[in-house]
């Protein structure tokens, strides 16, 4: 060994295992000691006096301004979608997709024929309207209805849903109900 280097103590033998003091690198403490310190720093600028924005509320407000700026980007939610059930405009539109898209399998008002009853309270694949828009974007081929999402655009489909949404509940005589009672 060079003169330069010392021996640690030795603090157990056991088995053959020779148990050494060996001290951690200066280097890594400055790192793990740096982590401890800014993550306290963090906290207590960012969670504990409030003084400067928080990065989660900026990403929410930024997603927001993204939403204004790109709707058809956006994932619906159920609140979206049923607030979209109550402007009537929409409503509008959903209903001149329906009637040019729809109305073949699910009647005028929806009452159903090839397809089934949308003015009941039974669903086959879900009666939220997040299940709704889905059902119109994705389609179930196996059972005859094409994925409709390319064909009209996502502005189109919420719009569909919204229609969707607003003779949800008015039992309309037509097809027998068919599915699980939401």
């Amino acid at each position: 060994m060079s003169d330069n280097h010392k021996e640690a103590p030795v603090h157990h033998v056991y088995d053959g295992i020779v148990e050494e003091d060996n001290h951690l690198p200066n280097w890594w403490l400055a790192i793990l000691f740096g982590t401890i310190v800014f993550g306290f720093g963090y906290w207590f600028v960012f969670e504990t006096t409030k003084t400067l924005p928080n990065p989660g509320a900026e990403y929410k407000l930024d997603v927001a301004a993204l939403a204004k700026l790109h709707p058809e980007t956006m994932p619906m939610t159920n609140e979206a979608l049923l607030a979209l059930a109550s402007d009537a405009a929409v409503v509008s539109e959903g209903q001149a997709a329906f009637a040019t898209t729809c109305v073949a399998c699910h009647l005028a008002q929806g009452q159903g024929l090839v397809g089934p009853n949308l003015t009941d309270a039974v669903w086959i694949h879900g009666g939220k309207p997040t299940d709704i828009q889905t059902a119109i974007v994705n389609g179930f081929p196996e059972k005859g209805m094409p994925p409709w999402g390319k064909t009209l655009g996502a502005a189109k489909v919420r719009a569909l849903t919204a229609f969707v949404l607003s003779i949800k509940g008015k039992n309309l005589p037509g097809k027998a109900p068919q599915g699980e009672p939401e």
